[in-house]
């Protein structure tokens, strides 16, 4: 026979069992800005003392003491001027390549009809390489401005448009049946309903479309220019200085990573209301 406990213990009042409390959360520290600018130096550090200590020809490798000399040097003989015109270009290209994207994005994206009749060719045009453009347009607009500023164009045209259609189409059909429900016009839905949710990967569109634009205005600066960081490449090229080419390049890094800092910090300013992993404390 099992044996009873006492007869107290049962007439006691059962106590509701103790759960652990969850641990809190511990806010993870986000890393330090100058982290990113470890690997660059690293590489930069090496690269000297290789080319330094013989184990890489500085004809065709300078060291990054000598990139900078050069760059000293271009400073005085108009640089700016080449970072300025190239700046210029792209934002040009940039604007009207991004704003045609956003139109027919937004076209694409609401409506299955467009998408049926435009996203196929889009999606065939994407696949076009940066240089086969190039003859077409030098046979179109020949070799002044509209050219490159037109290729530019066509390089931010795309990321963009691929943002702008599929955030679209990608929003939450139950966030879209509520807003009916609640009796939202076209004009109130898209301004409080489709834009917010699909402002995540537009901008994303809008960051990638900006870099290809830098890209593709290497390119567009290849069509006969006498300006520009694409110039530049093609002088040192002629020439045989490799110096002035690697500055070029890192002129164009530099570039390329400011404007989409820019892009960055407008996004965190604008999309600050998302609850994402990326922006847990």
């Amino acid at each position: 026979m099992s044996s009873l406990p006492p007869l107290e213990t049962l007439a006691q009042p059962q106590t509701a069992r103790q759960v652990p409390a969850p641990a809190p959360h511990r806010a993870s520290r986000r890393p330090a800005r100058w982290l990113g600018a470890v690997l660059p130096v690293a590489f930069l550090v090496g690269l000297e003392l290789a080319v330094r200590g013989g184990w890489l020809p500085a004809h065709l490798l300078p060291p990054p003491s000598e990139v900078a000399r050069t760059l000293a040097d271009l400073a005085g003989q108009g640089l700016v001027v080449h970072v300025l015109v190239s700046t210029a270009r792209v934002a040009t290209g940039f604007v009207a390549g991004a704003g045609l994207a956003i139109a027919l994005g937004v076209w694409v994206g609401l409506s299955r009809s467009a998408e049926a009749v435009l996203d196929p060719t889009f999606q065939a045009l994407r696949a076009i390489p940066s240089l086969a453009w190039v003859p077409l347009l030098l046979l179109w607009l020949g070799i002044d401005e509209g050219a490159k500023l037109a290729l530019i164009a066509i390089g931010a045209f795309f990321p963009v448009y691929m943002g702008v259609a599929s955030g679209l189409r990608d929003v939450d059909r139950k966030l879209v049946e509520v807003a009916e429900m609640a009796g939202l016009g076209p004009i109130a839905m898209a301004r409080r309903v489709l834009l917010p949710a699909a402002l995540p990967a537009i901008w994303t569109g809008l960051r990638n479309g900006l870099s290809l634009a830098w890209m593709f205005m290497v390119a567009a600066e290849l069509i006969a220019a006498t300006r520009g960081l694409g110039y530049l490449l093609t002088d040192g090229r002629e020439t045989g200085r490799a110096d002035i080419v690697l500055a070029a390049i890192v002129l164009l890094a530099l570039m390329g990573k400011l404007t989409d800092s820019g892009m960055q910090v407008l996004e965190d300013r604008w999309l600050s209301w998302r609850d994402t992993m990326a922006t847990r404390a």
